[in-house]
């Protein structure tokens, strides 16, 4: 709205991505920190977490924790959104992301919260099946509208055009992200932080990729339009800042999957408009390393019969080692964040 305001009244300052990057993250951020303390006192009665019977006995006391607090942050980020972007093809397809996946997760918090147990919710098989649907037209649409050429790090050229098989290939990096950020989201703080960082490494490569100067100097591929994105990229980081203020240990409310799914979401669609699909594994080393630990653990299990772990993911297995959670926490952090500036380290190694 601002760029077009601008052009209405011709204001140029509203032209710069930067400009209207920095307002979106402000708009996010402080519409969060002012919505959240009535949300919370207003799902205390009414939409408080159910805990797995099977966590670690310490989060039992976490049960009364107002939970789908992903949807405030989310609507916050939604409204800087439209706000202050340029709307596109990638501007519009990452916002498609954004509503369609919370609206996935708040109706899986929702039936949570309804029957007081996470049984309740979307079965695996009823998510994935909609996490697939999803994924696939946010995936064909960017088969027509985008390059569909695959990149490694520290490779300069593409190593191959996909083509059509592009479509099946995006969308299993959306559906591993997204549940990736839902596994990670299991203690205070564990799963924002290192979101923070992977959105703004994002921020740092769709700002290149929309540049043609800068993508040309730095052999990145170019792509006209995906600059807007990182408008968006901002906004959620000022959303997660909001959150962070009332989810640091002890948590005053959980994102619930309403959050942690549609974070997970755009940062796999991310990846692909920046054509970091394999970076991606550095930039959400945290999440990769979550979701990994659960697929040993299963395929251990189903295999051998022996755990691997205590607990998967791995953070409950640092927990029943007698890690205390702010520990835990903030080392996922440390890791995160010199995974991310491993990742941005190759920008320039090409």
């Amino acid at each position: 709205m601002l760029y077009y305001l601008g052009e209405f009244l011709h204001i140029n300052i509203f032209h710069y991505i930067s400009v209207r990057a920095i307002l979106a993250f402000f708009i996010s951020f402080l519409t969060t920190i002012f919505l959240f303390p009535k949300f919370i006192e207003w799902a205390k009665e009414r939409a408080t977490q159910p805990i797995y019977e099977l966590a670690p006995e310490s989060h039992q006391k976490k049960a009364k924790t107002p939970t789908m607090g992903g949807l405030i942050f989310m609507s916050s980020a939604i409204l800087s959104i439209i706000l202050t972007c340029k709307f596109n093809h990638f501007t519009a397809v990452t916002l498609f992301t954004i509503v369609s996946f919370m609206f996935l997760g708040m109706f899986d918090d929702y039936s949570k919260i309804r029957g007081q147990s996470n049984h309740e919710g979307l079965t695996p098989k009823k998510k994935m099946l909609i996490q697939i649907v999803l994924s696939f037209l946010i995936s064909l649409f960017l088969y027509f509208n985008f390059d569909t050429n695959l990149y490694l790090p520290f490779i300069k050229h593409s190593i191959i055009d996909l083509g059509i098989f592009a479509v099946p290939f995006w969308m299993l990096v959306i559906i591993s992200a997204s549940n990736a950020v839902n596994l990670t989201d299991g203690l205070d703080g564990l799963a924002a932080v290192p979101s923070i960082f992977s959105l703004f490494s994002f921020a740092i490569l769709l700002y290149i990729t929309g540049n043609f100067v800068f993508s040309k100097y730095l052999f990145w591929p170019f792509e006209n339009g995906v600059g807007e994105v990182v408008i968006i990229s901002l906004s959620l980081i000022g959303a997660l800042l909001g959150f962070l203020w009332y989810n640091a240990n002890p948590a005053e409310v959980f994102m619930g999957d309403s959050g942690s799914l549609t974070i997970g979401a755009v940062i796999g669609v991310m990846s692909i408009l920046t054509k970091s699909e394999i970076l991606l594994i550095f930039i959400g080393f945290v999440f990769v390393m979550e979701a990994l630990s659960v697929i040993i653990q299963v395929g251990s299990f189903k295999t051998t019969g022996k755990r691997v772990f205590r607990m998967a993911p791995i953070h409950h297995h640092f927990e029943l080692l007698g890690w205390n959670e702010n520990k835990i926490t903030i080392r996922f952090w440390i890791i995160a964040l010199i995974s991310n500036i491993l990742a941005i380290l190759t920008i320039k190694l090409r």
